[in-house]
């Protein structure tokens, strides 16, 4: 069996990629390793025999293709939260990322590390891959593969040993400061319902209009006036059913199709009249909604409000699916590619909002070759590029840092011209999936029999304790000093320190809401490039 997979590294690849996929799956205590499991199956594999390996080129196409995907879905969701946060969001996270480097300093003198092991530590405790990818790339062009192989195995067990803990760390510190700050996450949510739409709450309502207060003002001067989130669908007036629009000034006696957040609705359902008892009805209405995808790439990277759809068609958007979530669909809302939008109109007018959307799932499936690749090549060519710091420091970006800061800028631009530059949801993710598991299953491999060496002579322990360390201080502080000093939403925060998906999941469900994904929007992408280059600052210097 060793020699067959030996003989036959794809073979080895992929039987790495399955088990270790299935071992991710299987849950512990409602939590699960997920794909991070690869790297953990790849390295019994790796402990078999030192002939198991993979070539260097596969790890490399895994690193580029996973940060490239990773930076163009966070591209605009952090440039929006950065626009939003400004300087002092900025600020914190530089300082929390730079303190959390400190602490590993302190366990690389204190335990008596070697440079590579503390860079290992450092990436697993926060259990950044990307970080650690980054240090292997530089210690390989540095050192060279067969110079550097033991740096670069002593980086792959330090990030190992301490990835667990770098989960649990996140868990730990949220668990214990929402008790010891008594958090009241629906109050939060309440609070910041204006400044972050949380779409899990999405409900539709009919509302009886009833106050003569209102009946002089528009549709859009409530929505102004009462810093409303929602769209106002069909209503109905002397047993005719129109379609309301931004100039619209409803009546008493009006029944009225409203669509926004549960919060909004109640003060819409008061501030109109009342609840109706029934709703609108649709099989007699000539007005009915409907569900299409956004395929053309046209449309792709355009806010509604450019479409002008209301100008030329008697048509309403209510709603935007984007993946699992359902985002309320706003002006300034951004369409990509995937999308699916729900909107209301005549039958006879849905064939021409099709044409405008496209609502081809072939496309969909399709990845554009010439965005991707011009994208692709730019970050890489990027990653080559050495910057010299004071001192005579000198780094490279690599695989990892070229990619990512590339992707970023092109995922917040969406598109230049003709070309669209992000993905549609679904080839993004089944691009991730497949680089961060390309990457993995190479570490993984490569790194066995250093992993096993380390368990057998009880270094793990000193290397774990010291990864503890780490992941608890640097949640405890991002938490603590946010809380308290920045007066930051815990909900926001939560997200902050989530390094990995499954501390991101455990943060939704504490908070029952949205808001943890607006910290990690923030936090992940400028956390990831900070890592990447202190990682490799943090090995030259130790070195």
């Amino acid at each position: 069996m060793i020699a067959l997979l030996s003989e036959n590294p794809l073979l080895l690849l992929f039987v790495v990629a399955g088990l270790g996929y299935g071992v991710g799956s299987i849950k512990i205590r409602g939590g699960q390793l997920g794909v991070a499991a690869v790297l953990f199956v790849g390295l019994f594999f790796g402990s078999l025999d030192d002939s198991l390996q993979i070539p260097n080129v596969v790890f490399m196409l895994g690193l580029a293709m996973f940060v490239y995907t990773v930076g163009l879905s966070s591209g605009p969701g952090f440039m929006s939260a950065f626009r939003g946060q400004g300087r002092k969001s900025l600020s914190f996270i530089f300082i929390m990322v730079l303190l959390s480097g400190f602490i590993a300093v302190g366990m690389h003198f204190l335990m008596k590390l070697d440079a590579a092991t503390t860079a290992g530590l450092f990436a697993g405790s926060s259990t950044n891959t990307a970080a650690l990818a980054g240090v292997l790339d530089g210690i390989a062009k540095r050192f060279g593969e067969v110079e550097g192989q033991g740096m670069i195995e002593a980086a792959v067990v330090g990030y190992s040993i301490t990835y667990p803990m770098g989960v649990l760390g996140g868990m730990i510190a949220i668990i214990a400061l929402e008790r010891a700050f008594r958090i009241d996450y629906n109050a939060e949510a309440q609070q910041l319902r204006h400044d972050y739409p949380i779409d899990s709450s999405i409900q539709n309502a009919t509302v009886e209009v009833t106050q003569e207060a209102i009946t002089s003002l528009t549709v859009r001067q409530l929505v102004k006036k009462y810093r409303w989130t929602a769209v106002f669908g069909r209503y109905k007036r002397e047993g005719k059913i129109r379609l309301s629009n931004w100039d619209t000034c409803f009546q008493p006696g009006d029944l009225v199709a409203v669509v926004g957040r549960e919060e909004d609705l109640e003060e819409i359902i008061q501030t109109l009249g009342k609840r109706a008892e029934t709703h609108l009805p649709r099989e007699v209405s000539a007005y009915n909604s409907h569900r299409i995808f956004v395929s053309n790439p046209d449309v792709a990277g355009k806010t509604l409000a450019q479409l002008n759809l209301t100008e030329r068609l008697p048509v309403v958007v209510s709603r935007i699916r984007r993946g699992d979530v359902d985002l309320l669909a706003r002006g300034d809302t951004v369409l990509e590619l995937g999308d699916r939008i729900r909107f209301v109109s005549r039958d006879e007018d849905a064939s021409e909002v099709v044409k405008i959307f496209g609502d081809s799932y072939q496309k969909l499936s399709q990845i554009d070759l010439l965005s991707f690749g011009l994208g692709m090549a730019a970050g890489l060519l990027l990653g080559m590029i050495t910057f010299t710091l004071p001192g005579g420091i000198s780094f490279r970006m690599g695989f990892a840092g070229g990619p990512l800061i590339v992707a970023l800028i092109l995922g917040a631009l969406r598109r230049t011209g003709p070309i669209v530059w992000t993905l549609p949801y679904s080839a993004n993710l089944t691009l991730r999936q497949i680089g961060l598991i390309l990457l993995l299953a190479t570490v993984g491999i490569r790194s066995g029999h250093t992993f096993v060496e380390t368990l057998q002579t009880g270094g793990a322990g000193l290397i774990f304790i010291g990864g503890m360390i780490v992941s608890l201080g640097t949640a405890f502080l991002i938490l603590a000093v946010g809380y308290k000093l920045l007066k930051m939403p815990f909900s926001i925060l939560m997200g902050m320190v989530a390094n990995q998906p499954a501390i991101l999941d455990f943060s939704l469900t504490r908070a029952g809401n949205q808001l943890p994904t607006f910290g990690y929007a923030l936090m992940f992408p400028l956390g990831l490039i900070l890592k990447i280059v202190y990682v490799q600052v943090l090995f030259n210097l130790l070195q």
